[in-house]
């Protein structure tokens, strides 16, 4: 038996006290982490935005997971692989805020918002941010 679901979800989630700690080197061991725990857990990615100091997902997250539980698995087992393939040059560990910030939105927007989130870099050079998807909490 198959279930019908139509679920849209912007995540965004910053590295510990905002460090640029996200290189090259890191966001290969991101993604690939990022891949295989989406893909284990049936999430749908439709695109990822790295930065140096933050993340944004477009996912479509299956209603038997909680969001919750989708963001602490994406964080946990990126930050341990990152932690643990050595790419780390730096004498601290990688580590990601606790806080995140989620947001859904319908189809129709569903464009917009994955072109928004591929383009990363060109909207934080020419700051052209949706500041509603750059929010982690209320205060940032």
């Amino acid at each position: 038996m198959s279930s019908n679901w139509r679920f849209f979800l912007h995540l965004i989630w910053a590295t510990k006290g905002r460090e640029p700690l996200i290189a090259e080197a890191e966001e290969a061991v991101l993604r690939r982490s990022w891949k295989i725990s989406l893909a284990e857990n049936q999430v749908i990615p439709h695109a990822i935005g790295v930065m140096p100091d933050h993340v944004h997902f477009v996912v479509s997250v299956p209603p038997k997971i909680a969001v919750a539980d989708v963001v602490r698995l994406l964080k946990g087992a990126s930050s341990h692989a990152v932690n643990h393939v050595g790419t780390r040059s730096s004498s601290g560990a990688f580590a990601w805020q606790s806080q995140y910030g989620v947001l859904t939105f319908g189809e129709r927007s569903l464009p917009r918002v994955i072109a928004y989130v591929e383009n990363q870099r060109q909207h934080h050079a020419a700051n052209t941010i949706w500041p509603t998807l750059e929010r982690i909490t209320d205060d940032t």
